[in-house]
Parts: C-alpha cells; structure tokens; sequence
C-alpha cells in the first residue's frame, strides 16, 4: 500500500516554497503518493500516513503560522511520523556553530512534537521581496542577498527521508 505524505510549508517571501516542491517532488519520485502546500491552505490532514513540515525562520524561529498549524493539528501530528525541515538565511554560510543555531531555533517546536528526523537549508534573500522597514532591518543587520539554496543537498535529504516515513507508524 503506498503512502499518502504531506509537505507543508510556511514562508514570507516564496523562498520556502520552491524547496518544499523539491521535497514533494523526490518523494514522489520514491514511488510515495505526496501532496503539498502552503500551511495557510491545509484544512485537514487526517488522511495522511505522514507528514513533512517547513518554514523559514523569522526572528530566531518558525513563522507564527506554522506553529499555530501545529498546535491545531497536535493531536494527528503526535500520532504520525513528522519530519521537520527549515530554510534559514544563517546557512549561508554553513558552519557547525550555525547548524547549531539554528537547530536551536527548533527547541520551542520540538515541544510541540518530535520530528522523525530534520534537515537544515540555506535559504534566499531578495530584498526587492521585502517590505521597507524589513528591509531597512535586514539591510542594517547586513544580511547577505542572494539565492544560497543548494538543491542537491535539499534533494538528497529528501530522498533519505522514505524510510523515517514509511513504515514507521508512531501508535498511541
């Protein structure tokens, strides 16, 4: 029987959306039936085997929405395999101590539910997508502009990511 996933995501700029089609994408490629969608538009989640969920960081954490997602869904989410991953502009440049960091930014979600497994993504910042004052923010923090995704690595976690969600049924 194959399995039904979800990939949900939350995201201020678009920058989240593209690598959880790139997640959706490799999973499906798994032979793995996969939705996938903005947190915003997910009503109901009860008829997936397992779900993958992502958002960019803002402010040291996850949006605001993805945690509200979370805790509307707590009860399905805790009875599920849930894979975590998060795309955050620290990983630009990819040390241990900013893997730690943002694995950190996480501490206040892994309250809420424990994920299978996470993955950690550089992410994209276009200041033409921000507002003034943000971008007034993100400019006087000297935040770097670009697109620092790697696809191959988002690509290649996602692929490993079959064997945390299929057959790992977490019972009540």
């Amino acid at each position: 029987m194959t399995q039904n996933i979800l990939v949900v995501y939350a995201t201020r700029t678009g920058g989240t959306a593209p690598v959880a089609e790139a997640i959706a994408s490799a999973l499906q490629t798994e032979g793995l039936n996969v939705d996938v969608g903005p947190v915003k538009e997910i009503t109901d989640i009860s008829t997936y085997d397992a779900i993958v969920l992502g958002s960019s960081i803002r402010v040291g954490g996850w949006l605001p929405e993805m945690i509200d997602f979370m805790k509307d869904n707590l009860r399905h989410l805790q009875n599920m395999p849930v894979a975590f991953f998060t795309v955050c502009l620290t990983l630009s440049e990819d040390t241990s101590e900013n893997r730690e960091t943002v694995r950190h930014y996480l501490d206040p979600v892994r309250q809420l539910v424990n994920p299978v497994t996470e993955g950690y993504f550089a992410g994209k910042m276009d200041y033409a997508r921000l507002s003034l004052p943000v971008r007034w923010m993100v400019k006087k923090m000297k935040a770097p502009e670009g697109d620092f995704r790697d696809w191959d690595k988002i690509r290649q976690w996602a692929t490993d990511l079959k064997p945390f969600l299929v057959g790992n049924l977490i019972l009540p």
